[in-house]
């Protein structure tokens, strides 16, 4: 019995201090911050995409109008 809760004891302290350690660990909050940027950044392209879809889709048609205007046929 006396083993039993001598085992028991100290697994419980080892996982403790497994515990302490993964919350003194920053690795992780460090990735977390870089894939909340990256979501960010792609948030603000597709609000772009959206915004000016049809102002690129026009600019863009006048460019190959223009070029096709030019070219030697």
């Amino acid at each position: 019995m006396l083993r039993l809760v001598s085992n028991t004891q100290t697994t419980f302290y080892s996982l403790q201090n497994h515990m302490k350690r993964l919350a003194r660990d920053t690795k992780g909050a460090t990735a977390i911050e870089y894939g909340l940027i990256a979501a960010g950044v792609a948030v603000a392209i597709i609000a772009a995409v959206f915004a000016l879809g049809e102002e690129l889709t026009s600019f863009f048609g006048s460019v190959k109008d223009t070029l096709n205007a030019k070219k030697p046929g």
